[in-house]
């Protein structure tokens, strides 16, 4: 490597961590791909963690993020009146919540999904006057204290320094296929003797996906919802990482026909890989006392016009059913590299979100991290999530041509024959 990584080496804190698996200096990028200082052209299986479902650099977001910084138009406002502010309301109520026979109110929370996850644990607190949260092992939802609180690997926990309290967690619906969750979590609600209190909501991914790519079934998530019906227990979805059309439907719980009592969304909903982030929640849990939770960069100007652009995008694409279709595409190839090593290798997924499961290979993550340099030496950027980062997630952008997405996929199969086959 030619290039100068000496500055972030010396200067950048040892925090940073994605940078490791990719040791090369980004310049530009667009659609699905990135390039380097050197020139080099890499896939991006990665997607920004799930918040550039629309690819770099998108040209119709980008137009209109330009016009509106030309204009002069109002960057910082706090949550005051804006013209960008209204629009978003207007299109998002008009075109995305109405259509599907939605009733939220839109709260602007800090422009980050733990933002969005915070400000949703202290409105289900207030609403209901209960501390306690029920939250799913394997679930990921942020790194502050009360998202941490929530999340399980053992990493993140760590990192927090004090107790964490106040959340039950759940076993995942996959992790014992000998339990019935859903008859688990009746028990602790009903059993006089279970020993934990009701919560005040109930939260959770459709898909966790940084848990290792696991999507819980319609019927599982229908029965949540139904426990939270007969216990007075608000349902939180957080769709921060495979919403915005990621499973093939805008909101992730669509698919199971449910309608939860508050969503969190941030990543992909900011358009351009802008910071935003909204928690939706049902009129009459709109309880807030003006300013009761704030923050300066709450409804970030220039994300609203990018938000709306990328929700325009969305809609005239078609990116819904176009990732309903391509998902056979990636599924094909699934069961195509499970079948290297059908003993030691698992897959699993939904729409643009899929899984490559390693654990079996090794625990400790030894096997994908050599897939992930494989690919990444093949010019494909993968991530690694799950229990012992064993797991290699495949998420490309939405928009991606079918071509690309095959030569992508390619490069994976190749890589894990080389490691395991």
């Amino acid at each position: 490597m030619t290039q100068n990584t000496r500055p972030f080496e010396e200067y950048e804190s040892e925090v940073r961590s994605y940078c490791r698996n990719f040791p090369t200096v980004f310049t530009t990028a667009k659609g699905p791909f990135l390039y380097d200082e050197d020139g080099r052209e890499y896939i991006d299986f990665f997607c920004g963690a799930g918040g550039l479902n629309y690819g770099h650099n998108n040209d119709y977001i980008k137009e209109k993020v330009v016009e509106y910084l030309q204009s002069d138009g109002v960057m910082h406002a706090l949550d005051m009146y804006t013209a960008p502010k209204r629009e978003f309301l207007t299109f998002y109520e008009e075109k995305i919540l109405k259509p599907r026979g939605l009733n939220y109110k839109i709260q602007f929370p800090g422009p980050t999904g733990t933002n969005a996850v915070e400000a949703a644990l202290k409105l289900a607190r207030k609403v209901k006057k209960r501390p306690g949260i029920f939250a799913m092992m394997g679930g990921f939802h942020g790194m502050t204290l009360g998202s941490v609180a929530l999340t399980t690997d053992a990493a993140s926990r760590a990192g927090a320094g004090v107790p964490l309290t106040n959340v039950t967690h759940i076993p995942a619906p996959y992790m014992f296929p000998e339990l019935d969750t859903l008859k688990y979590i009746e028990t602790l609600l009903t059993d006089d003797h279970s020993g934990v209190e009701k919560p005040a909501a109930i939260i959770l991914e459709t898909v966790q996906a940084d848990g290792g790519i696991n999507p819980f079934s319609v019927e599982w998530l229908r029965g949540i919802r139904d426990i939270c019906d007969r216990h007075d227990i608000l349902m939180i979805v957080d769709d921060i990482q495979v919403g915005c059309a990621r499973t093939g439907w805008f909101f992730s719980f669509e698919r199971a026909d449910i309608v939860p009592d508050i969503v969190t969304q941030s990543k992909s909903i900011g358009g351009y890989g802008m910071p935003f982030a909204l928690v939706l929640f049902k009129p009459e849990l709109d309880i807030w006392s003006p300013g009761e939770h704030n923050g300066t960069f709450r409804g970030y100007q220039l994300s609203m016009i990018a938000a709306r652009a990328g929700l325009e995008v969305m809609l005239n694409e078609h990116v819904e059913e176009k990732v309903r279709d391509k998902e056979k595409i990636i599924a094909r190839y699934m069961e195509e590299i499970k079948a290297i090593a059908p003993e030691k290798i698992k897959v699993r997924g939904i729409g643009f979100v899929w899984g490559v499961d390693l654990y079996h290979c090794d625990p400790d993550g030894k096997t994908s991290k050599a897939v992930l340099d494989e690919c990444f030496r093949h010019n494909l950027i993968v991530e690694r999530v799950g229990r012992g980062n064993a797991v290699i997630k495949v998420m490309p952008e939405l928009l991606i041509d079918e071509e690309t997405l095959r030569r992508g996929l390619d490069v994976l199969k190749a890589a894990v024959k080389t490691v395991v086959g």
